[in-house]
């Protein structure tokens, strides 16, 4: 029995990479759960393989847990699809996505095929791991991290602007909330100074009033 071996790279890391032996008539829900025993995620998630051109641009799916569109669209199962009816090429490519909830890409490509395999190992097989797979933060799972995140809003953090830490609570105290209030002393500046130019208007017209009064 020939064995593929396929190199599986993060589209976003590219010092992430894992090689994977597995036969030839093993289905690609073997290679997607053989990637995730290798990264450590959790390899029951709806995700896809995607035969691809060298360009990495996507064309047939090959989907496992796949949404009620996708399979009123006949959509092939990993389980049923064996990798060897898909390989057209002996560096044959794959565009894969996983977690379409929280979708990480990776880019698998067919680097070697071995003609026989080794009775020793079980297959698929890790062949080699460099780099280690960034974390997910799990819906359930509030101690996780995520290597890249977006803010989920636009809203204005105050503590987290000047960089607050519980430490500061007392300094906080003590300022009294002056810092914060700026704007409110502002207000109150401004209000004076109309109130200088209201009497500045009244010694006008007692300095010019009798200049109209005059003959001459």
């Amino acid at each position: 029995m020939a064995i593929y071996r396929f190199k599986i790279s993060f589209e976003d890391f590219d010092e992430v990479t894992r090689e994977i032996d597995i036969k030839t008539n093993q289905t690609f829900e073997d290679l997607h759960r053989a990637i995730h025993r290798s990264t450590g995620y959790n390899a029951d998630k709806s995700s896809s393989f995607y035969v691809s051109t060298d360009n990495w641009i996507k064309g047939d799916e090959i989907a496992i847990l796949p949404n009620d569109r996708k399979i009123n669209n006949g959509v092939a199962l990993m389980e049923n699809s064996k990798l060897s009816n898909f390989i057209e090429d002996p560096h044959q490519k794959f565009y894969y996505i996983y977690n379409f909830e929280r979708p990480f890409d990776f880019h698998v490509e067919l680097i070697k095929i071995i003609l026989e395999n080794d009775p020793k190992i079980d297959y698929p097989h890790l062949f080699k791991s460099t780099g280690e797979a960034p974390k997910i933060i799990e819906k359930n799972n509030i101690g996780g991290f995520a290597v890249s995140s977006a803010p989920t809003s636009t809203d204005f953090d105050f503590l987290n602007e000047i960089d607050f830490v519980p430490e500061d609570t007392e300094e906080l105290e003590a300022m009294g909330g002056r810092g914060i209030m700026a704007e409110e002393v502002d207000e109150d500046s401004e209000e004076e100074e109309k109130d200088d130019f209201a009497d500045g208007d009244d010694f006008a017209d007692e300095e010019y009033g009798s200049g109209k009064e005059e003959d001459y």
